[in-house]
Parts: structure tokens; C-alpha cells; sequence
């Protein structure tokens, strides 16, 4: 099963609502959880389910993300494992760039016709979840399935964010809306296990996660030759035609899209809560990255609670609160941290190594600075006596150095603030 299965892995497009941070980089390539990337996590997912043949299909900003998965992913000479990253080209048959999830599969057939496979597994490269790939291809072959779409339980206020199916009692799936309206809900509960409906889930959302059986998705490219979109026209092809088996792969555990600045600072934090539902410390489902050979991070006096500490961190701070601080972070004393995330840095800096053009000549953040409610980039230059605090009374602004987007303050990578500048609430 495993080894008639390719996994293909979606770089995202623009990523227009996780600007600033997607200004210089794609969406998979956004740091998260201090040291890791986002593509790390679909692809972990698929080294964990013994998937070792994976594609990662790129094309806007993509020169971060081709360098992090090159750096970071090897495989022996003893295995037939890869992670190949396919950028969009234009090719004699094709003069277009990627159009959508769909025309990217497309574009990209000939690359993965090279390679013996039954299966494919369509993957996002811009969600946290830990998922046993081995279990939804078994569902899939079990059940005699052309197209399987992992789902996920949600309730009513949720539902109109994202493509909901409704199922029967097998778990076939017999109709698929993209966010119905409030309203219209009533009709598209499906039948979902007690656990769930007693937390006031009635509905079945897609995952954006989806199995194809090799034939059926060549077919459906056939027959829909311009469709761009597996979600909104792909899928619900395949659901209303009688030629094609859908089935849903309900999925309990912890799942989130990382599509926001809100949703992408709240999944951080929540990587801070003593038993978060995102397990970094799993024996059996470690997160893989690059191997960076960075030394211990050193403290001096400061006081952490619920706080991630990455490597090759230098810190000073009075106080370090339910925040997550990135590699390579410099931080002076007596600054206090709450609620916020700290990127680091890409390289080290050393003290003679500064610019005069400049007050703010050191990497990271300065002393007796105060931050909250933040998102801090990587090689940010933040002065002394700086105060940063977002709130949701703040409303949504943009300057050179820095972005409001949800109440959170974000500094763009490279930022420079000067000293005794605030930023947001007084």
C-alpha cells in the first residue's frame, strides 16, 4: 500500500492573509513552533506513515522553501525515498503557471508518471496536524473508493469557512457544498459519533487532505480539462457523477489551517500550553527539520513560564510568558515577553560587526523593552525601552517596518525600531 503511494504536497499560492510574513516567503516556508517550518509537518507526516516518496509542488516565492526542504531532506542510498520539489514551468504543452491545486497535479503528471504508483495522497503544505497516512489509504482501499477526502468534525460556527460534505452511515459521501451560508446548515449535518455531537458538531468539513486512485484522477483531468481546483471542482464532480466512489476519512485528532495571522499566532501559542493538543514531544511522531549544529541557548536570570526556547538562543530577559522564542534570538535584560513570537535570527551577529547608519545596531531586541501581542520576524533590530503591545481595539495598519492585522502586531523580517518607540497600546 505504502509503496504504490506518492504523496503530493502543495506549495500555496500568494498567501495574501498571512502577509507580512509570506511577503519574502511561501506559506510553507513561515516558521513555526521556533525551529520548524510548515512544510516540516506534512512531510514528518509522511516519514512518520512510512511514506518516503513525496513531491512538493511550488511556485510563489519559493526560494526559502526550495533551499529549507534541499538542506534538510536526504535519503540513503539504500532506499528508493525522496522529497523532489517540482516549481512551476512552462513547458511546450503548458505556457501557464499553476492555476490552482488541481492544475498544479496536472502540470505536474509527467514528472510523477516517471514513478510506479497506485496511489496518490494530495497533501497542504500550510496545516499542523499529526496524521497516520497508512490509516486513510487502508480506508480507501477497504472501502473500494476512487477518491477518499479526509474530514474533520466541526460545529455550526465554524462550518461556513470551510467545503462541508454530507455522508451517509457508510461514510460516502453524497453531496459537497463550499461554505454554505449560515442558514442553510440544517441540511448538510451528517451522522457523526456521540463524542462529537455532544461538543455541538454536526457537520463534516474537508481537510483539504484527499486520496486519489491513480486511474480516476487521470480520468477526472480527462473529463474536466479545465478545472483548477480539486475542492471546488474536482471533488464535487466526482461526489455527483455515478461513475466515481467519494468516501470521507473522518479524522478526531488536532487539526488547524494555518490561513491567518490570527489563526497562525494562536496555533503557536497554543504549542506553549502545558498539554497542548499539537504533540512536539512524541516519540512516534517526531516533527523532522534541517539540522542547523547550533550550540545550547544561554540564559541569564530570566524567568520562563509556558515559554518554547529554541537553539542557539542568547537571553537576558526579566520574563519570558506563553510565547515561543525562535533559533539563533537574542534578547536584552530586563525586557519583558508575553504572548508573542520571536522568529530569530538567520545568522549570528557579532558586537563589532554593526552598522552606524543605524541606532539600532544589534540583532534581536534590546533592554528594558516591553512585548506583547506580537509577532516578531526573523532579523528584527528592536531598540531599547521599546514597548509593543497589540490589543483588539487596535486597528488593522501597515508602515515600512511593521503590520496590525487582528489586534496582533507583526514586524516584518528585517525590521529596524528605533529606540523608546512604542507600537500599539500606550
Amino acid at each position: 500500500m505504502i509503496r504504490e503511494t506518492i504523496a503530493v504536497i502543495l506549495g500555496g499560492g500568494v498567501g495574501s492573509r498571512l502577509y507580512p510574513l509570506t511577503q519574502d516567503r511561501s506559506k510553507p516556508a513561515v516558521p513555526v513552533g521556533g525551529k520548524y517550518r510548515l512544510i516540516d509537518i506534512p512531510i514528518s507526516n509522511c516519514l512518520n506513515s512510512e511514506l518516503k516518496r513525496m513531491f512538493v509542488l511550488t511556485q510563489y516565492n519559493s526560494a526559502s522553501l526550495n533551499k529549507h526542504v534541499k538542506k534538510a531532506y536526504h535519503f540513503d542510498i539504500f532506499t528508493n525515498g525522496f522529497v523532489d520539489i517540482l516549481a512551476a514551468e512552462q513547458t511546450r504543452a503548458s505556457k501557464d503557471w499553476f492555476q490552482g491545486t488541481a492544475d498544479a497535479v496536472r502540470q505536474s503528471l509527467p514528472r510523477l508518471n516517471i514513478h510506479e504508483f497506485e496511489y496518490v495522497i494530495i497533501l497542504s503544505g500550510d496545516q499542523l496536524y499529526q496524521m497516520d497516512f497508512r490509516e486513510i489509504l487502508n480506508a480507501h482501499i477497504v472501502s473500494n473508493s476512487d477518491v477518499t477526502v479526509a474530514t474533520i468534525p466541526v460545529n455550526a460556527k465554524d462550518a461556513p469557512g470551510f467545503g462541508i460534505l454530507k455522508v451517509n452511515r457508510e461514510e460516502e459521501i453524497i453531496d459537497f457544498v463550499e461554505k454554505p451560508p449560515s442558514e442553510t446548515l440544517d441540511k448538510w449535518s451528517s451522522p457523526l459519533d456521540e463524542k462529537y455531537t455532544s461538543q455541538g458538531k454536526h457537520y463534516l468539513a474537508s481537510m483539504g487532505i484527499y486520496v486519489f486512485n491513480k486511474k480516476v484522477m487521470m480520468d477526472l483531468f480527462d473529463i474536466m480539462p479545465d478545472a483548477n481546483d480539486f475542492g471546488k471542482e474536482i471533488i464535487p464532480y466526482a461526489v455527483n457523477s455515478e461513475e466515481y466512489k467519494a468516501s470521507s476519512y473522518p479524522f478526531g485528532g488536532y487539526w488547524t489551517d494555518i490561513g491567518s495571522i490570527s489563526s497562525y499566532f494562536e496555533a503557536n501559542i497554543e504549542l506553549t500550553k502545558f498539554l497542548p493538543e499539537f504533540n512536539l514531544f512524541d516519540n512516534n511522531n517526531q516533527i523532522y527539520s534541517s539540522a542547523r549544529m547550533l550550540s545550547p541557548t544561554k540564559v541569564f536570570g530570566t524567568r520562563f513560564n509556558h515559554a518554547l526556547i529554541s537553539d542557539g538562543c542568547i537571553i537576558h530577559a526579566e520574563e519570558i510568558t506563553h510565547s515561543v522564542v525562535g533559533i539563533r534570538s537574542r534578547i536584552g535584560p530586563r525586557t519583558t515577553i508575553k504572548n508573542a513570537i520571536v522568529m530569530g535570527n538567520d545568522y549570528y551577529q557579532a558586537l563589532t560587526d554593526t552598522s552606524e547608519e543605524s541606532q539600532v545596531k544589534l540583532l534581536g531586541i534590546g533592554k528594558d523593552c516591553y512585548i506583547e501581542n506580537a509577532i516578531l520576524d526573523k532579523n528584527v533590530k528592536v531598540g531599547n525601552f521599546v514597548k509593543i503591545v497589540g490589543s483588539p481595539e487596535l486597528e488593522d495598519a501597515e508602515t515600512d517596518q511593521y503590520c496590525i492585522k487582528d489586534g496582533i502586531i507583526v514586524l516584518k523580517k528585517g525590521a529596524i525600531i528605533p529606540n523608546n518607540t512604542t507600537i500599539g497600546i500606550e
